[in-house]
């Protein structure tokens, strides 16, 4: 039998330990709200919404316990879990930093990027500072430190405790992982504060970390359900004019032009910007619109996020209608997606996709197969000696091996070409750096956005010189060519914009880009249109004469209502009147049918001329028609 103070002892021993225990838990709870910085999480919440800094630290406590059962030292353990934290808070400060949006789940996918040429581009967002390494590298240190010299808190063996502790533990945080119902609970926005469309928002108030996991609870019990019936009330409205544009009679005379697509990254017209209303900064842009058409681009992104946009041109879907999709390439599943490559390719076109960069970096080489592109000429197939400038291949590179790519001959061709040299983040110095340095910036700018907007302005203007020589080569081709030019998004310049702002009033995730649509060999009159990026395909089938897709049409006609509605991710949504809310109800419904393929089971018996659509529904239960809504597989 035990001694009685040895008993006492060993009592007194276990509760020291569950004292520390506590002691580190409550730390670490103050210090994650130390850390992540905002009012809603402080210490001083604690007694006036506990629940606020309490969840916003519940997933690192659970993490830093179970790594406690793990190793059985309570620093080391709670360490370990802290510095994961403070790592991930500064790739968080990184991303506000240069895209204006704090974190969200979907862009833990980027990891995965890092070893298919994103650390290229991705690293370029780094410090370039040693501080936050030597930060790092200490704090590696002192994890080493401790797991050689702190004394374990329990002996190894148990009875079993410790194996039943662990497994409980990690169930717990593995039903966290997997986004399990029941933490909605406690992390939803009655309890806690949850704005769906602004991450931004929803972080300021309940912690980063709390954002992350309502975000991700929400994405992973949200379905993107459509109601078949709002197809017949869409077309209710608007039939009438879907079917006058279908039944565009083509020319027979006329040849199916080839069709350049130019994404030019980052590009827009800076004249939006205080203190450049009156420069000339994109002159061919602006000589080219005089005789086509252009105006104001709505993208889905802002200073990052590039297939965003480039998803919305290439297939005509409005990621405003799905809102799970935060970045399209990286969660496509399906082998055949709808596009316009896929429209073209049926109407006899040669589609090709060029970009001077890794090509499995976004995923690039996979979701050009499912979008039907028939080749994706990528970095390796660029000549060796490809003109560089800063830290990417020159725009002047890109529109060489656009000419070189384009033939005299042969079937239609589609060429959608992405370009990188105005690619962020602005701090390499360019090869022309007197040139840099002559480009004006307004007196509000800091000396470090100062010289990141002149190394913008340097690039973009090398896009803007390509844009009108592409044109003039195209202008002397044998063949018809139609050129559409865009920028996917506005650059993330955004310490500078806070400095000058906007000469509408309006903030840098609601302002447009820019966009152009002309026929080089065949200029005509200057037409000013607000376009979404989604609705650019339409348009571009429309003026290259092809008229056969249900899909396409409605959103030319949907153009005026709905074109502005597209904004970056916690961007304020515009106001909207009555009809306006109707068709995004209804068109929510009719893209998620598109992206299933079961839309042109709907459509054609009410687009389509009276003895087409009998034809069809006798043929409907052994021939399924594809071809009204142009998705050829």
């Amino acid at each position: 039998m035990a001694p009685a103070h040895s008993t006492h002892l060993s009592k007194r021993s276990i509760a020291g330990r569950i004292a520390l225990v506590a002691a580190m838990v409550v730390a670490f709870v103050l210090l994650t709200g130390l850390l992540d910085g905002n009012d809603g999480v402080a210490a001083s919440q604690l007694l006036t919404q506990p629940a606020f800094p309490l969840a916003n630290a519940m997933p690192g406590v659970l993490a830093a316990l179970l790594l406690l059962v793990m190793t059985r030292r309570a620093f080391l353990s709670f360490g370990l879990a802290y510095l994961a934290q403070a790592v991930m808070y500064g790739v968080n400060a990184l991303k506000v930093a240069n895209l204006g949006t704090p974190l969200v789940p979907a862009d833990f996918r980027m990891v995965g990027q890092l070893r298919k040429g994103g650390m290229h581009i991705l690293g370029s967002y780094l410090p370039h500072s040693p501080w936050p390494y030597l930060a790092i590298l200490g704090g590696i240190a002192l994890v080493l430190a401790l797991w050689r010299l702190e004394p374990p808190l329990f002996a190894p063996r148990t009875g079993g405790r410790r194996l039943v502790g662990g497994s409980v533990l990690a169930a717990v945080l593995g039903t966290l992982v997997l986004g399990v119902p029941g933490w909605g609970n406690l992390y939803n926005g009655h309890k806690l504060w949850l704005e769906p469309w602004s991450a931004a928002a929803t972080a300021s108030h309940s912690g980063l970390v709390s954002s992350l996991v309502m975000f991700h609870l929400q994405d992973r019990h949200t379905k993107q359900k459509a109601d078949p019936t709002a197809v017949g009330d869409l077309l209710q409205t608007t039939g009438d004019a879907v079917r006058a544009r279908m039944q565009t009679p083509a020319d027979p005379n006329t040849a199916m032009p080839d069709i350049v697509v130019i994404q030019s990254e980052s590009f827009f017209d800076p004249s939006i910007v205080r203190g450049y209303e009156h420069a000339n900064l994109t002159p061919n842009l602006t000589r080219l619109a005089a005789g086509g058409m252009s105006g104001p681009l709505h993208v889905p992104t802002y200073g990052g996020g590039t297939i965003r946009t480039e998803f919305e041109v290439l297939t005509g879907l409005s990621l405003r209608y799905f809102s799970n999709m935060q970045f399209p390439y990286l969660q496509l599943n399906d082998k055949v997606v709808p596009s316009m490559v896929r429209i073209l390719r049926s109407h006899g076109y040669e589609t090709v996709a060029l970009h001077g960069n890794d090509p499995t970096f976004w995923n690039r080489n996979t979701a050009f197969k499912a979008l039907g592109f028939d080749r994706f000429v990528s970095q390796s197939s660029f000549p060796a000696d490809a003109a560089m400038d800063g830290k990417y291949m020159a725009d002047s590179a890109m529109t060489d091996e656009i000419m070189a790519q384009l033939k005299d001959s042969g079937p239609p061709q589609f060429l959608f070409a992405i370009s990188l040299e105005a690619h962020g983040p602005y701090d390499v110095t360019p090869n022309d750096a007197a040139a840099r340095d002559a480009i004006p910036v307004p007196a509000s700018v800091g000396p470090q956005d100062k010289i990141q907007m002149q190394n913008y302005l340097y690039h973009m203007q090398h896009a803007d010189q390509e844009l009108g020589r592409l044109a003039a080569l195209m202008s002397q081709r044998s063949r018809p060519t139609l050129l559409l030019f865009y920028g996917d998004h506005l650059p993330g310049l955004t310490g500078a914009y806070r400095a000058t702002g906007f000469v509408d009033g309006q903030d840098m995730l609601t302002e447009p880009g820019a966009w152009l649509l002309i026929d080089p060999r065949n200029p005509g009159n200057a037409q000013r249109v607000d376009m979404a990026s989604w609705m650019l395909p339409g348009l571009l089938l429309e003026r290259a004469g092809i008229h056969d897709d249900a899909y396409f049409a409605l959103t030319q006609v949907l153009a005026p209502s709905l074109a502005q509605l597209t904004r970056a991710p916690g961007a304020t949504p515009p106001p909207t009147d009555a009809q306006q809310q109707v068709f995004d109800k209804d068109m929510a419904s009719v893209a998620v049918l598109r992206m299933k393929g079961k839309l042109d089971k709907l459509l054609p018996a009410r687009l389509l001329p009276t003895s087409t659509a009998v034809a069809q529904e006798r043929n409907a239960d052994s021939t399924p028609s594809m071809g009204a809504m142009g998705m050829h597989r």
